[in-house]
């Protein structure tokens, strides 16, 4: 198993404080602030861990303090509701004494019901597709030094995007893209785990859509981008380490919010989540 994919485990591995209380860590890997994908996923382990038989439908969110990483996070579950077929969760994660992010999330008794869904695009395969490992040094050097040490180092989650020019073009276009997503390793053999990976891998990519109308790239130093809020569907079973299709686009920016939508797709066409994203999207104001 990879160094990375280790972290990622560990980093869901939250411990136990209390009956509701859990604790979790960030990696230090020189960013920051903490990664939302990172605080989703393990906020999801907390609440998780208080539910049996049942797994993750759905999940609502907020960010609203950037996380500190140089400390633990501390994960408060409230039990809502244990109902015949739903138990509804809300957890609340602290740091320094304040609410940095809360969430909602709904777990649902296996059963049987109508069944459809959305076709996936027709795309490369990601067997065709190079990875980010392999095209980062035509766009890493115009990277700030901590995010250009983290596109260096080996990472938990791997990613082969669907069209590479979006790294390297500043042309505005239609704000879409699609990219393949999968642990870089294998994970264990649990449903529930997957779940959690898969909710932090939605949050790379997702708020970049919006940026594409405009030409402009993810870590430019004139913009201010912040997560606000994070919705998730799990529709179906997946593993998060098999290859997963993130197909993305951005319907509306306005009054410095953008909006975000993905799809996720398993490699042969299974829809298996939905995401929604609203993030600020500012320039930065002139000191």
């Amino acid at each position: 198993m990879t160094s990375a994919v280790k972290r990622l485990l560990s980093i869901l591995d939250l411990e136990q404080l209390e009956h509701n209380l859990f604790r979790g860590r960030s990696p230090q890997d020189g960013w920051q602030r903490v990664f939302g994908g990172q605080v989703i996923g393990q906020a999801l382990v907390a609440a998780g861990r208080t539910v049996k038989d049942r797994f993750a439908h759905s999940l609502h969110a907020y960010f609203m303090r950037p996380g500190d990483p140089s400390v633990p996070i501390i994960y408060e579950v409230d039990r809502i509701r244990d109902g015949r077929s739903f138990h509804t969760r809300r957890v609340v994660a602290i740091q320094h004494g304040a609410a940095i992010f809360s969430m909602s999330a709904s777990f649902h008794l296996d059963e049987d019901g109508f069944d459809h869904q959305s076709d996936m695009p027709d795309v490369p395969e990601p067997e065709e597709l190079q990875g980010l490992s392999d095209i980062q040094e035509q766009f890493v050097d115009r990277l700030p030094p901590n995010i250009k040490a983290y596109f260096e180092r080996e990472r938990p989650i791997e990613i082969r995007p669907v069209d590479t020019s979006r790294f390297t073009s500043q042309q505005k276009r239609a704000p879409q893209q699609s990219i393949w997503i999968r642990a870089s390793d294998e994970l264990p053999d649990d449903p529930a785990l997957h779940q959690c990976a898969l909710a932090y891998a939605s949050d790379f990519s997702l708020l970049d859509t919006a940026l594409i109308a405009h030409g402009r790239m993810l870590f430019d130093p004139e913009l201010m981008l912040a997560s606000l809020d994070h919705a998730m569907w799990f529709h179906r079973p997946a593993r998060a380490d098999g290859w997963l299709l993130y197909t993305l686009d951005s319907p509306a920016a306005h009054g410095a919010r953008g909006f975000c939508r993905g799809s996720i797709f398993t490699q042969d066409g299974v829809l298996v989540a939905s995401v929604a994203q609203e993030g600020l999207i500012r320039k930065r104001r002139a000191r």
